[in-house]
C-alpha cells in the first residue's frame, strides 16, 4: 500500500518531472510532504503562488517540457491565475496540483445546497480554472489517481499545449491505495487532420512559384512543435525573406542570411515594409494576433495572398486574417511535406527581393546615433542592443512587459539557438523575475539575464529572496524609467499629458533599487551614463551569483518606431497601416519604400 500523495510524487518522476515550484500550505500538507521526500524531485520555494506559476512557465519554455506547480487551497490556487492564463494564451504545458479541504467539507460534496463555501479557506477552484485550462478535475476517488494524472499530463503536452489542473482534497491525499488496483489511462487515438498535406504542399509550391515577393513568417508554434531545425532547413531551401514575430522572436537569429526584420505594431520599419510589400505570406504556426496584424487588420499584408498553417482550426476561421489557403496541421508535418514537394532548385530566384527587404533594415535601424550620445542616463534601445550583443548563445534572456519586451524585440540581438522570451498573450507585469528563476532551474542553473521594468519588478519583488536563497546566476537589469512608461506615453498622446497613476508625481512610488538589491544580499550596480555602460554590464555578467543592476533611463523615452492611432473628433481611434509607423517618415521617403 502507498499513500496517494506519495504515489502522485512518484508518478511525476516516472513522467520525467524533475522540478516542482511550490508554496507549502495546510490544505496541501500531504502533497508537500510527498514532494519533499521523493527521490528524483527537487522543489523550489517561491514566495507567492503567482511567482510559482510563472516559474513553472519559464521552466517549460527553456526545457520544452511540462512545468509543474503544487499549491494549497483557497488563495493558494487563485493566486496562480495570472500565470495560468499566460500559459493558456501562449500554449505552454503546465500541471497544477492543488490541495483542498476534506471532501466532506467541500461544496462539491453537497452541490444541491447552493453554498459559496463549506470548508475553511475552501473555494471551488475547478470551476474557476476550467475556462483557462485544457483539463481540470477534482480527484474524489483515490483509485482514479493514475488515470486522472496521466490523462492531465497527456492533454497538457499534446495537440496545442496548455495548462491542466488537478484538485485533491486532504482525505484523498492521505488515502492508502494499492498500486496494482489503480485505473489506467489509455489515450484515445488522435483524430487525424482532414488536411491532405501533399495537396496543400503542392498548392503552396505553386503559389510560391507564382509569387514575386514572398515572405516567411516564423511563429511561436514552430518551437512548440519541436521543429526549429526543420524550419532552418526550410528557410535555407526557400531563400526568401524571413520575418520574426513577437512570440517567436528568437527563432530567427540576427545573422541569418534570410532575416528581414520583425513585424507588428511594435516591430521594425524594415520588417513591416517587407511584410506590407509582399505578394505572398507563408505564415507558419503564428496565430496572427492583434499585436501582429494591428486593429487595421484589413490592411495586414493587403497585397498578399496568405497561406496560414495552424494546428488549431479555430485560428484559421477567426474574423481578422482570412487566409486564401488555410492549412490545419502540425507545422512540423507541413514543413516536412513542403520540403518534399519543393523542386531541388527551390521555388524561384528571389534574391533581388531579399536584398530589397534586408536593405530596409539597414536603412532604418532601431538604434539611432543620437541614442548613443546621451550625456546622462542611457537609452533603452542602445542599452539592450549592447547587452544582447555581449551575451553568449547559451544565456537565456527573460523579459517582462513594457519597455523590457518592446525594446528587446525591436533592438535585441538574437543568437542562433538562444532562448529569448516573454509572455505575449497575457503580457502581465511581474512576469520577468519569477519566469527567469524558472528558466534558471530549467537550464541547469546556467546564467539567465532578466530584463524587468521598474514597475514590473515591484509586482513580484519578493522573488529576489528566492534568487538569493538558491544563489542563482541570475543577472537582473531593472529598466528604471521612473514609472509606467507605456501608460505615460498613452496619456501624453491621448489625454493632453494628464498623468494619472503612472509615476511618483501621479501617485506611484518606487524604492531605491540599489538599496533593495543590497537588502536581499545581491551584488548591485548602477548604469546611468553611456561612457561606462559596457564595462558595468561586463561586471554584472561576471558575478557568479545573483546580481541586480539599476539601469537609469530617461523618464520620457518613447517607443519608436511604433504603430500609432489617430484620435478622431468623436473620440474613436483609427489605426494607421503597419508600414506607416511613428515617427512618420517624410512622405517622399515613405513612398520610396512602397512597391507598385
Amino acid at each position: 500500500m502507498i499513500k496517494l500523495s506519495d504515489y502522485v510524487a512518484k508518478r511525476l518522476v516516472e513522467h520525467g518531472v524533475k522540478h516542482v515550484f511550490m508554496i507549502s500550505g495546510g490544505g496541501a500538507m500531504h502533497l508537500n510532504d510527498a514532494v519533499g521526500k521523493c527521490k528524483g524531485l527537487e522543489y523550489i520555494c517561491n514566495h507567492h503562488e503567482q511567482a510559482a506559476a510563472m516559474g513553472a512557465e519559464g521552466y517549460s519554455r527553456v526545457t520544452d517540457k511540462l512545468g509543474v506547480a503544487v499549491v494549497t487551497t483557497g488563495p493558494g490556487g487563485t493566486n496562480t491565475l495570472t500565470g495560468v492564463i499566460g500559459q493558456w494564451l501562449d500554449s505552454l504545458p503546465a500541471l497544477y496540483i492543488s490541495g483542498q479541504v476534506k471532501f466532506t467539507t467541500t461544496v462539491a460534496s453537497c452541490p444541491e445546497a447552493g453554498l459559496r463555501q463549506l470548508g475553511d479557506q475552501e473555494i471551488n477552484i475547478i470551476d474557476i480554472v476550467k475556462p483557462v485550462t485544457k483539463f481540470a478535475q477534482m480527484l474524489k476517488d483515490p483509485y482514479q489517481v493514475k488515470y486522472v494524472l496521466d490523462k492531465a499530463i497527456h492533454i497538457a503536452t499534446t495537440g496545442r499545449p496548455g495548462p491542466v489542473w488537478i484538485d485533491i482534497p486532504l482525505d484523498v491525499q492521505a488515502a492508502l491505495i494499492d498500486e496494482t488496483k489503480l485505473a489506467a489511462y489509455e489515450p484515445e487515438a488522435p483524430i487525424p487532420f482532414r488536411t491532405d498535406l501533399k495537396i496543400q504542399a503542392a498548392k503552396t509550391v505553386e503559389m510560391l512559384r507564382a509569387a514575386k515577393r514572398p515572405v516567411l513568417i516564423a511563429g511561436h508554434g514552430i518551437r512548440i512543435a519541436g521543429a526549429q531545425e526543420l524550419f532552418g532547413k526550410l528557410a535555407d531551401a526557400l531563400k526568401i525573406p524571413v520575418l520574426a514575430t513577437f512570440a517567436g522572436f528568437d527563432l530567427v537569429p540576427n545573422d541569418s542570411p534570410w532575416f528581414a526584420g520583425r513585424i507588428g505594431t511594435v516591430g521594425t520599419r524594415g520588417g513591416n515594409f517587407s511584410l506590407q510589400n509582399a505578394d505572398l505570406v507563408l505564415s507558419l504556426a503564428s496565430r496572427n494576433n492583434i499585436r501582429q496584424v494591428s486593429y487595421d487588420w484589413a490592411n495586414y499584408a493587403r497585397n498578399a495572398k496568405k497561406i496560414v498553417v495552424d494546428i488549431d482550426p479555430a485560428e484559421l476561421v477567426k474574423p481578422t486574417v482570412k487566409p486564401e489557403l488555410p492549412v490545419c496541421a502540425d507545422v512540423k508535418d507541413f514543413m516536412a511535406a513542403l520540403l518534399a514537394a519543393l523542386p531541388k532548385a527551390g521555388a524561384g530566384d528571389f534574391s533581388g527581393w531579399l536584398a530589397w527587404c534586408r536593405e530596409r533594415s539597414v536603412k532604418y535601424p532601431v538604434v539611432l546615433e543620437e541614442y548613443k550620445k546621451l550625456k546622462t542616463k542611457v537609452n533603452p534601445y542602445h542599452f539592450i542592443e549592447t547587452l544582447t550583443g555581449m551575451l553568449k548563445p547559451e544565456t537565456s534572456v527573460v523579459a517582462g512587459n513594457g519597455s523590457a519586451c518592446v525594446c528587446l524585440f525591436q533592438a535585441g540581438i538574437a543568437h542562433k539557438g538562444q532562448r529569448i522570451f516573454w509572455n505575449s498573450g497575457c503580457a502581465s507585469m511581474g512576469y520577468d523575475l519569477p519566469a527567469a528563476i524558472g528558466a534558471c532551474f530549467g537550464s541547469g542553473r546556467k546564467e539567465v539575464v532578466c530584463l524587468a521594468g521598474d514597475g514590473s519588478i515591484m509586482m513580484n519583488l519578493q522573488e529576489l529572496a528566492t534568487a538569493a536563497h538558491y544563489k542563482l546566476p541570475l543577472k537582473i537589469f531593472v529598466l528604471n524609467n521612473e514609472g509606467y512608461i507605456s501608460i505615460k506615453q498613452t496619456q501624453d498622446n491621448f489625454f493632453e499629458g494628464r498623468h494619472v497613476a503612472c509615476d511618483s508625481r501621479s501617485g506611484v512610488g518606487f524604492p531605491d533599487f540599489m538599496k533593495v538589491g543590497e537588502a536581499f544580499g545581491l551584488h548591485t550596480e548602477i548604469i546611468d551614463n553611456v561612457s561606462d555602460m559596457s564595462g558595468k554590464i561586463a561586471r554584472v555578467l561576471a558575478v557568479k551569483g545573483p546580481a541586480l543592476c539599476d539601469v537609469r533611463l530617461p523618464a520620457d523615452h518613447k517607443f519608436m518606431p511604433k504603430l500609432s492611432s489617430e484620435k478622431k473628433p468623436d473620440g474613436s481611434m483609427v489605426s494607421k497601416p503597419l508600414e506607416d509607423m511613428w515617427p512618420f517618415l517624410d512622405r517622399e521617403d515613405f513612398k520610396s519604400n512602397i512597391i507598385g
